[in-house]
């Protein structure tokens, strides 16, 4: 038999409704009792997180609101509906995480409710966004068409979130809780470093299961999740999510906020009785069958694509849409103006954000949003394009970017220059060219350092010297503010992590370089620490690294292969004269953060 289960066509859902009016009034009732004084802040902070509303590090006023888009699936109707919460209620534009939801920054408190209104109104739920809860449950972005996938694995996932989402113990667990699952192609949607990851897999009579591997993460400590099931029956992804989740919740760590990840009772408890409790439970739950998948196993195999009548948009009409919305601070604001292209902008376009679909006559397409940012304008011009090219639905990825399915080859032409009409065109996304951050300094209360800086400056470095991409073909670079790693740099073939040092009494900002991590395979590899750096210093430092490769890599040895190689402590010789930075030779500039014009100050604050 074919090792792919799906030979016929798969576009995702067509139900894309996930909200509950009575979530918000929930959240009304209880921002009443907080002002009214009958619950204390406490209790409040922990409500408001599991309705995605997170306090910014800037203090009482401004805040944050995480919407979930499961499986990052949206519709055009929804991408319409969040650029009019980013245009009333933040700063005109939304940011893409590298979880496959929308951030919405800088809310004055006041317009939380109504934001969360508008976006309930159109199926778009915050509810357990944030918090110690199940988090948004997220899948590979080329799902369902990706070539090399073993099967879809969207509907599962649909399954899983539809299941999980308000559940009894979803939003009472220890600490917060990351699925992902993966078709089980080149798209590995980071399942090792989740705290359940399911991998499309069939077994010697062709029959869908899924590899399981649990307790993964990275942060301050790494680990890459045990395979708890070589093939588990897709019947049992529900039960035994249910019979995970109960061990748990009845036996994780909530004293110690730092060690209460499930990957820390895995350790504390050891691995062999950690997966004994989770199959105990799982005989429970199949027998009483708590979870029972709401289709046929093999139903979602014969599901056809969304049907959808495309509707022509003008290029005029794009960029109206564009000129007509303004980006505003604080913070780094996204550039909206048209790019205009190349032709060898058109052969970068068309090699690395085009590839074909498993589905003969179709593509998928990637329009790149530099720093996971897109303005009102240009989400309602994405949402168009949607509408016209695909099948009125678009696709977060991990990489903080948008993805096109069901694209026909005769309209892969103007979909290229309707994306650069509004910008959206730059080739190479998940490059040295198109580095992923966490929110960083901008507005995260635990970030040390303005990471969307670090990432907007290594991404000028690329424009001025597009040269590096080519030289550092397949490396993925990702940073993130803090050692928490939300930019998920720990996985990452060149990864950076926030951090300060003082010099002459005064903190300066700096960045630990870590090189060599991969998330893929049987086992996640996690980038090794080669040296602290200045902040302003990378840019020299990424250059050098790439000409140390050019000289030092094998023949047609690929640049991650050489970094997983490379005896670090040599590499660190190397950028000595980089890392040194103390009375002598430090600079105004040294004390300033990327993306900044004060001196550089480190928040210490608690997480919320």
């Amino acid at each position: 038999m074919s090792p792919h289960a799906d030979g016929g066509s798969t576009s995702g859902r067509a139900d894309l409704h996930f909200s509950s009016a009575a979530d918000v009034d929930r959240f009304v009732t209880t921002l009443d009792r907080f002002e009214r004084g009958e619950i204390d802040s406490e209790e409040w902070r922990l409500f408001r997180l599991l309705h995605g509303n997170y306090g910014q590090r800037q203090g009482a006023g401004p805040t944050m609101l995480r919407a979930k888009l499961p499986q990052g699936i949206v519709s055009a109707d929804q991408l319409d509906v969040i650029a009019d919460v980013a245009d009333r209620y933040s700063r005109g534009f939304l940011h893409v995480t590298t979880r496959q939801n929308v951030q919405f920054h800088f809310l004055p408190e006041e317009h939380v409710v109504p934001a969360m209104q508008l976006l309930g109104a159109a199926g778009i739920t915050t509810r357990e966004a944030c918090g110690n809860s199940v988090r948004n449950v997220t899948t590979n972005a080329d799902a369902g068409v990706a070539k090399d996938e073993v099967f879809d694995p969207v509907p599962y996932a649909e399954a899983f979130t539809r299941h999980f989402l308000r559940h009894p113990l979803s939003a009472v667990l220890p600490r917060k809780f990351k699925v992902a699952f993966s078709g089980g192609g080149s798209d590995h949607a980071f399942v090792l470093v989740n705290d359940i990851g399911f991998t499309s897999r069939l077994d010697e009579n062709g029959q869908k299961g899924f590899r399981v591997n649990v307790a993964g993460g990275t942060a301050t400590y790494c680990s890459s999740g045990h395979e708890l099931f070589a093939f588990l029956p897709v019947r049992d992804t529900l039960n035994v999510t249910e019979a995970i989740l109960r061990v748990f919740h009845d036996r994780g760590d909530r004293k110690n906020r730092k060690k209460n990840r499930m990957k820390f009772l895995v350790k504390s408890m050891g691995y062999p009785a950690f997966r004994d409790a989770v199959l105990a439970e799982l005989e429970v739950a199949r027998a009483e069958n708590r979870a029972p998948l709401p289709f046929p196993e093999d139903e979602p195999s014969t599901r056809e694509p969304r049907t959808h009548a495309r509707v022509p948009v003008t290029l005029a009409e794009l960029s109206s849409l564009v000129d007509a919305s303004v980006a505003k601070g604080p913070g780094i604001v996204p550039k909206t103006l048209p790019l205009l292209p190349r032709e060898a902008d058109r052969a970068h376009f068309f090699g690395s954000n085009v590839a074909p679909q498993k589905q003969d006559g179709y593509y998928q397409v990637t329009a790149t949003l530099p720093l996971g940012d897109a303005s009102s304008g240009q989400v309602r011009a994405l949402a168009r394009l949607a509408r016209a090219y695909s099948d009125g639905t678009a696709r977060m990825t991990h990489a903080q970017n948008l993805t096109f399915h069901w694209v026909r080859e005769a309209d892969l032409e103007a979909l290229f220059v309707a994306l650069a009409r509004i910008g959206l065109s730059r080739a190479f996304p998940d490059t040295l060219g198109d580095p992923s951050s966490c929110p960083g300094a901008e507005s995260c209360k635990l970030a040390v350092t303005q990471s969307r800086g670090l990432a907007q400056a290594l991404t000028s470095l690329v424009d001025e010297t597009p040269e590096l991409v080519a030289k550092t073909k397949g490396l993925v670079v990702k940073m993130s503010g803090c050692p928490n790693g939300c930019g998920l740099h720990h996985a990452a073939g060149l990864g950076f992590q926030g951090g300060m040092r003082r010099i002459g009494g005064k903190p300066a900002p700096h960045y630990f370089l870590y090189v060599g991590g991969d998330p893929r395979g049987e086992k996640a590899a996690f980038g090794r620490f080669v040296a602290k750096f200045p902040a302003k210093r990378v840019p020299k430092v990424v250059e050098r690294l790439v000409a140390l490769y050019e000289s030092e890599r094998k023949p047609e040895e690929p640049i991650l292969d050489y970094l997983k190689r490379v005896d670090v402590k040599a590499l660190a010789k190397s950028f000595a004269d980089l890392s040194l930075l103390d009375e002598t030779n430090a600079t105004d500039e040294d004390f300033v953060d990327f993306a900044e014009t004060e001196a550089f100050s480190a928040v210490e604050d608690e997480a919320s």
